[in-house]
């Protein structure tokens, strides 16, 4: 009925994503209704009936290690041997980030408080439906993965500075407003300074393989672009003609 075993994982969470989650909670029935409205939503799920044993699956962790072993932990507060406070403050002072969603029937606001205090991202009341619960799973990988995205540099050439993130481009201290193939070409020849490109190569990057037309919509754009970058366009100093061979910048 529910997986108890590091290494097995529901075949279902093939179909829906490979978050892998670990349930530690001592009380059977709980701990299966757990693991079969997780298994329903694709996740992996590995379950604990104790702390001690919950540790062992946890123990690996290393500050640096791009290996998680979990993406997010079910930690029930009363549990035998070692209960959740002490397992969840042994986790942050060992640096492991791995999100945690405390369970408990203990509901009061000194309860939650000191679970989140401890280090708990959300705590959760028992008694409390599986939808809700899921619902809380989802938004903590969710963060999750939000907070792992990995960071998009600013650009900056000269007086031009664009910023992927934000999809904001400064000329000379004042924004410009861009179209969105204005955009990705500025991007991609800030990406490559002093690169040359081909037409056939831009239409590549920006319109994509499958774009049917005519390469001069590259020429066009590229004009548009030194209009809003460019002093003097007839007189471009960022984007550049490369006569016989394409266009560069800088």
């Amino acid at each position: 009925m529910y997986t108890s075993e590091l290494t097995k994982y529901s075949p279902r969470a093939e179909i829906a994503n490979t978050s892998r989650i670990l349930v530690v909670e001592d009380e059977e029935l709980i701990r299966e209704m757990l693991v079969v409205a997780l298994e329903e939503e694709g996740y992996g799920v590995v379950t604990a009936s104790d702390g001690r044993t919950a540790l062992e699956y946890l123990k690996n962790f290393e500050p640096n290690s791009t290996d998680i072993v979990f993406d997010l932990v079910i930690l029930d507060l009363m549990l035998p041997q070692i209960n959740g406070l002490d397992i969840c403050r042994l986790l942050r002072h060992q640096g492991n980030p791995v999100p945690i969603l405390m369970v408990s029937a203990k509901g009061s606001e000194t309860d939650r408080v000191l679970g989140l205090e401890v280090g708990a991202d959300d705590y959760l009341t028992k008694p409390f439906s599986m939808r809700e619960l899921v619902a809380r799973c989802r938004a903590l990988l969710r963060r999750q993965r939000l907070s792992s995205l990995p960071v998009v540099p600013v650009l900056h050439y000269k007086e031009v500075t664009l910023n992927p993130q934000e999809c904001r481009v400064m000329v000379r201290g004042q924004e410009v407003n861009l179209s969105p193939k204005e955009f990705r070409l500025l991007e991609l020849f800030m990406s490559y300074a002093r690169r040359v490109w081909s037409r056939e190569q831009l239409l590549d990057q920006v319109w994509g393989p499958d774009f049917v037309g005519d390469s001069k919509t590259v020429d066009v754009h590229i004009r548009w672009l030194r209009e809003k970058l460019e002093q003097d366009p007839s007189r471009p100093e960022y984007i550049v003609t490369v006569r016989g061979f394409g266009y560069r910048f800088g």
